[in-house]
C-alpha cells in the first residue's frame, strides 16, 4: 500500500481537524489489506490545533525552555501534535502544564499556549 495524498475533513468547529493518509488506486482490497489500511490510518491520523492568539510562540528543540529556539509561530497558529512528553512546567492562556506538542521532527511548543480543549494528553507519548 502506499500513499497517494492526504485528505483533511473538518474537525468539530473547536479549532481541529483530522487528516488522513488513504491508500492510491493501485492498491488491491483484500481483506489483509483492509486490516493494514485500517491500522495505518490509525497512525497515520494527526490532529491540528490552534495557538493562543496574540501572542509569538517560541519553537524549541526540546521539551524546556533551556533548549534553543529553532523557530517562531504567530498567534493563532495551526499545528500538529505527533506526540507529547513531560517536561518543564509552563503557564500560559491555557493553564500550567508540564506537557510539551512534538509539532515537528526536533520541534517542541509547551501545551499551555496550545489549545487542545484537555488540560491532559491529546495525542500518544513521545518516545
Amino acid at each position: 500500500m502506499s500513499v497517494d495524498h492526504v485528505e483533511e475533513i473538518a474537525g468539530d468547529g473547536e479549532g481541529e481537524r483530522t487528516v488522513i493518509a488513504e491508500a492510491d488506486a493501485t492498491t488491491t482490497i483484500t481483506p489483509t489489506t483492509t486490516a493494514a489500511a485500517t491500522a495505518a490510518s490509525v497512525t497515520a491520523a494527526v490532529r491540528y490545533y490552534t495557538t493562543a492568539p496574540g501572542v509569538r510562540l517560541n519553537v524549541r528543540s526540546g521539551p524546556s525552555t533551556n533548549y534553543g529556539v529553532v523557530r517562531v509561530l504567530s498567534g493563532g497558529s495551526r499545528v500538529p501534535i505527533f506526540c507529547q512528553t513531560p517536561g518543564q512546567t509552563i503557564s500560559g492562556p491555557y493553564g500550567t502544564t508540564n506537557v510539551w506538542d512534538n509539532i515537528d521532527d526536533g520541534e517542541y511548543i509547551s501545551d499551555a499556549y496550545v489549545y487542545t480543549g484537555s488540560d491532559g494528553y491529546v495525542a500518544p507519548r513521545c518516545g
